[in-house]
């Protein structure tokens, strides 16, 4: 019954996301839904791409493993990345009527870096929707009690969410997006409130926490333990900055007020009620100590669907799974998204010139369906990874090669084409170094390291060629001075 109750949510959103698909009549409005949407609808759709299955299964998990400080990458380095997207780079960018954030790329340094920016934001997007295939095909295999297996529960859930992902781009994207944080917040709610209740209340639940040290933020005072806290912090900070799926969501709005201020309520929100999730394996840990202590050897994720599962009431259960469904869905549908309109507006057009908008719109419509393929393809072959760590592998890549291109590109006039080119090529190079040599990793972040190779790139490859020239001058002039 309660696996019935799931379908008949997903035939829902499905109905709401097709009902969106009828005001798609070109590429705008289904890449930014026509620059249409107000300040609501900006705070919920970036609330919910933000609150994926990571933050339900996976945050939870990892801080009762360790403390705040082992998840200061998601939630605290993802929410201040939507708060300084709405701070300093929303205005910016929404005054440039752009597509994708690769076209901004392309204005600025031109095509090559467009294109290599492109690439690296699409790959990036690899993790990230994999890791919510991944949460669907446990949901549907847990819920099913393993006759439908992890397999097919990929398949089921990527075809759910494909459906109206496909049709409606951003608009369906949007509208299902506010539907299912409404279920997303109200849902995680009344489940905290019941896990208190059954813990002896939430003042138990936190004082079990504190008792642990689990509120431990800051690292050990020693310069390696700092270095790796601070390259998680920046990895989801920084590195979420130049994507897609953030930069669609600021030029979807219907003004400046709106694509500056929904990020950065949208960021304090995801903040403040990212600890729900925490405060529920906390709760499963009083309520269950047994089961708790055994799934916390083998696989993690599983404690909060065990908790409902085995402790709640029916009533429970199907609030509990829609609330995941949601976050899980509205993070996929955007992550889907997002790298298709990249790859056709910013890669595939460079080879098809000529593409009337009709041409466009299908294109994308097309890649969407061939990018959740491959993703579904490359989240079976992942199958095992945390899902905490495939989201926090994904934003490597962006931080290392399209970050500093759009700080200095937006911030500093020097900035040059050789200077993007060089902070890519060195910090994607520092990076993959750092990560493939045996033991390098250990003793030096490999994020962090290819971000201080992207900087030195972006400031020799602008600054060296102008000194070259400005001697060249200085050489020439003393030479005429003499003549």
């Amino acid at each position: 019954m309660l696996l019935g109750f799931v379908f008949l949510y997903l035939l829902v959103t499905i109905g709401i996301g097709l009902w969106a698909a009828k005001r798609v009549k070109n590429t705008a409005d289904y890449a930014i839904a026509g620059r249409h949407l107000p300040l609501i609808m900006i705070v919920t759709t970036t609330f919910a791409t933000w609150f994926g299955s990571e933050t339900v299964l996976g945050i939870g998990a990892k801080f009762v493993q360790g403390n705040l400080g082992t998840v200061v990458e998601d939630p605290f380095g993802a929410s201040f990345c939507l708060i300084f997207v709405g701070l300093f780079f929303a205005a910016k960018l929404y005054k440039l009527t752009l597509l994708t954030i690769s076209d901004y790329y392309r204005q600025r340094f031109g095509k090559a870096v467009e294109i290599l920016c492109s690439i690296i934001i699409m790959l990036s997007y690899l993790g990230w929707v994999a890791a919510q295939v991944t949460a669907l095909g446990l949901v549907f295999n847990i819920l099913s009690a393993g006759s439908i297996t992890f397999e097919w529960g990929m398949v089921i859930g990527v075809a759910s969410i494909l459906i109206y992902t496909l049709f409606g781009g951003m608009w369906s994207v949007a509208l299902t997006d506010f539907i299912q944080m409404i279920v997303l917040v109200v849902g995680l709610s009344i489940i905290a409130v019941m896990a208190g209740n059954m813990a002896g209340g939430a003042d138990k639940v936190i004082a079990y926490a504190q008792s642990k040290d689990m509120f431990r933020f800051f690292p050990e005072p020693s310069f390696k333990e700092s270095m790796f806290f601070f390259a998680s912090a920046i990895t989801m900070m920084l590195g979420s900055i130049p994507q897609q799926d953030v930069f669609q969501r600021v030029m979807s709005a219907k003004d400046v007020k709106a694509a500056t201020h929904g990020p950065v309520i949208g960021g304090i929100c995801y903040l403040l009620f990212a600890f729900v999730p925490m405060f529920l394996v906390v709760a499963a840990l009083i309520i269950m100590p047994e089961q708790t202590a055994e799934l916390l050897k083998g696989d993690t994720q599983k404690i909060l669907p065990t908790l409902v599962l085995e402790r709640m009431p029916f009533i429970a259960q199907v609030i509990f799974f829609g609330a995941l469904l949601s976050a899980i869905k509205s993070t996929a549908s955007a992550t889907l998204l997002a790298p298709s309109v990249t790859f056709v507006e910013n890669v595939y057009k460079h080879f098809n010139k000529h593409m009337t908008d009709a041409q466009t719109l299908k294109a994308m419509r097309v890649t969407t369906l061939i990018f959740s393929v491959l993703v579904l393809a490359y989240a079976m072959a992942t199958r095992g990874t945390k899902i905490y760590d495939m989201v926090s592998g994904a934003y490597q890549v962006t931080l290392v090669g399209a970050f500093v291109p759009l700080v200095f590109g937006l911030y500093w006039k020097r900035a040059t084409t050789q200077g993007a080119i060089a902070s890519i090529v060195l910090g994607l190079g520092a990076w993959l170094l750092v990560y493939l040599v045996p033991g390098w990793s250990e003793v030096f972040p490999q994020q962090l390291a290819g971000l201080i190779a992207s900087l030195a790139g972006m400031l020799i490859g602008s600054l060296a060629p102008q000194a070259i020239e400005n001697h060249r001058g200085h050489v020439h002039h003393f030479a005429g001075s003499d003549a």
